[in-house]
């Protein structure tokens, strides 16, 4: 019997299932009639049961859940062990998980074994010749190339806001899963576990985003669009530019190459706009661009411009935001 469905594998963080994984899910919802069958996911860590309701919500039909003491904290090999296990069980033609380093991880692993082909960082998923035709950016990002694998399972990893999140308000069926743990995967114990940008706003997750560009000089000079984000409440963002000068690690990057977000709101400070940057946040529903130069690209798709010195505009922006808040 050939197989069908498309199987999620979540993710989880700060207590919730991921943005990511809940586009999966919806874009699953989207694409399960070209494939056939249903929309599962599996859930895997201890108390994942409570993140059922959730997948439900968003379109899954059935739950796997592996709910398990080996899965207090992500380890390769235990975490491996549970998805194949769902896997097992739902006998999918098409396994999405999220472009983190952990979905990228179980993603190889079980291609591995199980001798599937695998697609990272895909953007796009649509039908196509056979199976389905996947779009991710190569090259840094200077060539965008369509894909399909071939063989009877396909697995993608999907880089995190390029679909849409969708609330469809169902429920999913629960299944309780056990693992088989191999015992070479449980010789490697996490003793501690550093966030380098612990109590920083994830750019993936953030609701508001304002990020700076080459414009903002310097540095030193970057305190003008933290103080910003601060008041807003915001997560800090950079472009390409400001990555490659060294002035921000590439964990701030917002573009094609790196983050791709889609707040409610994004502030652009002294960014020209490169089709490059555009691509990883054209989708935000407000977009806001501050440069002193009148001709620069951002202007051709911000919601709102603002022509002039960021120097000035941004600490006035500030100041204003916080006089308001004190107010209110």
């Amino acid at each position: 019997m050939s197989r069908s469905g498309i199987l999620i594998i979540g993710e989880v963080r700060g207590g919730k299932l991921t943005g990511a994984t809940l586009e999966c899910i919806s874009e699953a919802g989207r694409l399960v009639a070209t494939v056939g069958g249903e929309v599962s996911v599996g859930l895997l860590g201890e108390g994942a049961t409570a993140f059922a309701a959730a997948a439900g919500s968003y379109g899954a039909s059935t739950a796997y859940v592996v709910d398990a003491a080996e899965l207090a904290v992500f380890r390769s090999g235990p975490y491996t062990d549970a998805a194949m296990a769902c896997i097992g069980a739902a006998d999918p033609q098409v396994l999405l998980l999220p472009n983190s380093a952990d979905g990228r991880e179980i993603a190889t692993r079980c291609a591995a074994r199980l001798g599937a082909g695998v697609v990272n960082d895909v953007t796009v998923l649509q039908p196509g010749d056979a199976n389905l035709r996947a779009t991710h950016p190569c090259f840094g990002g200077s060539v965008l190339a369509d894909k399909e694998c071939l063989g009877d399972l396909q697995i993608f990893t999907v880089r995190p806001n390029s679909f849409a999140r969708v609330e469809v308000g169902g429920e999913a069926t629960v299944v309780p899963l056990t693992a088989d743990f191999a015992p070479s995967g449980m010789r490697v114990r996490v003793v501690d576990v550093v966030s380098e940008r612990a109590g920083v706003l994830s750019l993936e997750e953030a609701a508001v985003i304002v990020s700076g560009g080459r414009g903002v000089g310097s540095p030193e000079n970057f305190a003008v669009v933290e103080a910003l984000a601060a008041v807003l409440g915001a997560a800090v963002g950079a472009s390409r530019a400001v990555v490659d000068a060294g002035w921000r690690p590439s964990t701030y990057q917002v573009g094609q190459t790196g983050k791709t977000v889609s707040p409610t709101l994004y502030i652009a400070c002294g960014i020209s706009g490169s089709i490059q940057h555009k691509a990883g946040m054209q989708t935000s529903d407000v977009i806001v661009a501050i440069n002193k130069d009148p001709e620069a690209p951002i202007f051709n798709f911000a919601t709102f411009g603002i022509v002039g010195d960021l120097h000035q505009i941004v600490p006035a922006l500030t100041e204003e935001i916080r006089r308001r808040k004190a107010v209110t």
